[in-house]
């Protein structure tokens, strides 16, 4: 979904806080049709509205210190989306007043986070990762916006959970930016849905060459490998029930499909009990828990909730070829 959608609620949130601490503030939006997984959306939206939060309450100065400063009495936060590489990167802008190192670390070793001595070799740097410790808080007065239990600790976490990383960039008098990196794991593919007895499966459509509903006069085997002869040109067929383990009472091939897959100039044809249409997913690994299951090359989740597995055709195709009696 378009990252967009994590931003819906920032620009009531601005207006309200503006209101609040008597300031004057505007939003600036970039890159919000950037694509970014639903999951991530949603554990974002919790830290994402802290920090709106945080450049709100302490980093945009009041219109009357911003024109002694020089600065134009309207401050302004940007929210910023791109994708880079592998990585989608947001930021986190405000044109405040800018992070202080030293005073960032006389709070910590006031609050007993530090030692006084760790904070003499201290790179600027490492003075603002800091605020990411459990206890840390360098506003005098706590105010009940920022202060509403979500500390920058807690969002550090959230965004440690993503796989991701965050870092900040300050210049005392210019203002902050909070720069957030989430790996980009997940995979948009076009899918095609399959049904396999009760259960429901997706192809990637890029491997999918062509769908025939089976004639049982064409289908033969042929040392022990079970294969179908579509036009002049004879597949070797996988039963993905059986392929999957998925237990069946109906042996026949009536009224069932062969999906033709390949991979390069190898093709093997998929037994399949219905087709369900092609649809947008998103590829998310089976992670740590699940490792690999054979034959399966992840999981996506559909817009009514359900968990399906995603097919690893090439682990198939290859698993297919291997065997001797089918080497070509």
């Amino acid at each position: 979904v378009p990252i967009g959608k994590l931003y819906q609620k920032a620009p009531r949130i601005v207006r309200d806080l503006a209101k609040e601490f008597g300031k004057q503030i505007n939003l600036t939006v970039k890159g919000e049709e950037t694509e970014i997984d639903r999951g991530i959306i949603e554990e974002l939206n919790d830290p994402l509205v802290h920090m709106i939060r945080n450049s709100c309450d302490h980093g945009i100065e009041s219109p009357q210190e911003r024109i002694k400063a020089g600065k134009p009495a309207n401050g302004t936060i940007t929210l910023d989306a791109e994708q880079e590489g592998n990585n989608i990167v947001l930021r986190i802008s405000d044109d405040g007043k800018g992070m202080d190192p030293e005073k960032i670390k006389l709070k910590a070793v006031e609050k007993e986070i530090i030692s006084a001595e760790t904070i003499q070799q201290m790179s600027t740097r490492d003075a603002f990762q800091l605020i990411f410790l459990p206890g840390f808080s360098t506003a005098t007065v706590v105010s009940n916006v920022s202060g509403r239990g979500v500390g920058m600790d807690v969002v550090r976490t959230n965004i440690q959970n993503l796989k991701g990383m965050i870092d900040i960039e300050s210049e005392l008098g210019t203002g902050t930016t909070f720069i957030i990196k989430l790996p980009l794991t997940l995979a948009i593919i076009q899918g095609l849905l399959v049904k396999v007895k009760a259960e429901t499966y997706a192809l990637p459509l890029s491997s999918v060459v062509e769908v025939v509903a089976i004639d049982i006069n064409n289908v033969y085997t042929v040392n022990r490998q079970e294969v179908i002869r579509i036009r002049t040109e004879v597949l070797p067929i996988i039963r993905l029930d059986n392929a999957l383990g998925v237990t069946t009472d109906k042996e026949d091939l009536e009224d069932r499909y062969v999906v033709v897959v390949g991979l390069g100039m190898q093709r093997i044809g998929l037994v399949v009990d219905e087709l369900l249409g092609q649809q947008e997913i998103v590829i998310k690994s089976l992670g740590e828990y699940l490792g690999t299951i054979p034959g399966i090359a992840g999981s996506t989740i559909l817009g009514d909730g359900r968990v399906i597995m995603i097919i690893d055709v090439a682990e198939l195709i290859q698993d297919c070829y291997s065997k001797k009696y089918f080497k070509h």
